[in-house]
């Protein structure tokens, strides 16, 4: 089992806009992040109702009436679906009204019925279902979008419509309607030609960084694609800052900010910062494209939040981590484990041993195009096993963050064994498996496999964990009357 031994603590808060698709194809499909994410959308909506989770939304209720778009369908569109679908968004048509849903209604009823929309991929009877970007519909959605299908689709009365949603820009930083303000600096990728047709292609540029005098901490950090054609071509990235070192002394590594599909941005919460070391550095980009069947030439842009000058944040993090399932991390030739014959499938697990108490704030899964399931368990000390997780409809045509609410957000105490495990279908049953006749192995490729998952966790010590589990201890006790 891998010990993990990290000092830096992690809080995450992010779920940029996620792509839409549901190809056969395969990464023809890819859309990146360029308008604005749900949380974004939503806040600058101002509608309340359009941010509650599935779990307490006022959803229309099942009955005997007929549901009409006005009053039954319209709302349920407005809280997870619109995001995407309208003018500016990356989905194939707008949803905003009436006109614009009818002659979808077939679609949406199919898509719904078999929920591939809207995208949530995590298996909704196992393990914790609370969460802050939680778009999924509940059962009586799904029964009210249907019946209002095989009803014929009926408008009804126009006065019971909710208000429209109001969207920002498409080309818009989603973390500046969230802070209230633009980036403290921006830095950009030196422009990429990506081919009309082909395979994947990266770009690793590098850029000199100037740098500050005194050493800054980072609040946010937004990956962005151009707008409108940079966005086709964009799977993933990532921006890395290494420090220039003065003789004698070992460079610094900051990462800045991840990018894939379904999540663009990283906002750390209030008094949790990333160091950016003083002096001049290196950016380096990692960019991932696929040619989508025109000609684009790509300029990313990374945008930086920083706390005040004279202001350090009472924690310092090191950013969202990397946990391997496919033995990377091991002293071997990597990811030797990862051999998918053809019309076959694959499960490979591993386990990382908590050194120290830790608070889990997300959990997002990487695979590639045979990749249809990862979980998240915790072996407790006691042994006490509890799965936390599983994405049991995984698609990369998505990469989307699951953010625990506060209160169920995992913790674990010193000495769990976190365990990760994943599934890949290499037969023609996998719906956006390219060829089921060839040999899977380890590749960056979107037609080769990987597995890992990136975790937002927070390394805590003994009396912060002990301060938590008491207070969720105290939450959970119930009260003189019964409550809780």
């Amino acid at each position: 089992m891998k010990t993990m031994a990290k000092a830096d603590r992690f809080e995450v808060g992010h779920q940029g806009r996620t792509a839409h698709g549901d190809t056969r194809a395969g990464f023809h499909s890819w859309r990146s992040t360029a308008v604005a994410g749900l949380a974004a959308a939503l806040l600058l909506a101002g509608a309340a109702g359009a941010a509650a989770q599935s779990g307490n939304a006022a959803a229309p209720e099942a009955t005997d009436a007929v549901p009409t778009f006005s009053r039954d369908v319209a709302p349920i569109l407005q809280r997870s679906c619109q995001q995407c679908h309208q003018p500016a968004g990356i989905a194939p048509m707008s949803l905003l009204n009436y006109r614009e849903a009818r002659p979808w209604a077939r679609s949406i009823r199919d898509r719904v019925e078999r929920r591939l929309m809207p995208p949530w991929h995590l298996d909704t009877t196992v393990g914790i279902q609370d969460y802050k970007n939680d778009i999924s519909l509940t059962p009586a959605e799904i029964d009210t979008v249907v019946r209002w299908v095989d009803a014929g689709a009926p408008e009804g009365n126009p006065a019971d419509l909710p208000e429209p949603l109001e969207f920002p820009r498409a080309d818009a930083w989603e973390v500046e309607a969230m802070l209230g303000r633009p980036p403290d600096f921006v830095v950009r990728s030196t422009p990429y030609d990506v081919l009309a047709n082909g395979q994947d292609q990266w770009w690793n540029p590098e850029i000199e960084f100037e740098g500050f005098d005194e050493p800054r901490y980072i609040r946010a950090a937004e990956f962005k694609p151009s707008y409108p054609t940079g966005i086709k071509v964009t799977h993933h990235g990532h921006a890395n800052l290494r420090s220039t070192a003065a003789e004698g002394e070992e460079s610094v590594r900051t990462h800045l900010v991840g990018m894939g599909i379904g999540k663009r941005w990283d906002l750390l919460p209030e008094g949790v910062g990333k160091l950016l070391p003083p002096g001049p550095a290196t950016l380096r980009f990692s960019l991932h494209y696929f040619p989508v069947g025109e000609p684009v030439t790509e300029v990313a842009e990374v945008g930086v939040w920083l706390y005040p000058e004279d202001e350090a944040p009472d924690k310092v993090t090191a950013g969202e981590r990397q946990f391997y399932v496919d033995g990377t991390h091991r002293e071997r030739l990597r990811a030797s484990d990862i051999l998918i014959p053809p019309h076959g499938h694959l499960v490979l697990e591993d386990q990382y041993v908590m050194d120290r108490p830790a608070l889990i704030q997300s959990f997002r899964p990487h695979m590639h195009m045979r990749g249809t399931e990862m979980s998240m368990t915790a072996l407790y000390p006691d042994g006490r096993r509890e799965l936390l997780s599983n994405v049991n409809r995984y698609d990369h045509n998505w990469q989307i963050a699951y953010i625990y609410d506060d209160d169920a957000q995992p913790l674990l105490p010193k000495g769990t064994v976190l365990m990760l495990r994943a599934k890949w279908d290499n037969t023609a049953a996998n719906r956006i498996n390219p060829d089921p006749d060839q040999w899977v192995v380890f590749g960056a490729r979107g037609v080769d496999e990987m597995s890992h998952a990136w975790i937002g966790i927070t390394w805590l010590d003994d009396a912060e964990f002990e301060e938590m589990a008491a207070a969720r201890a105290a939450a959970a006790t119930p009260t003189d009357d019964g409550s809780q």
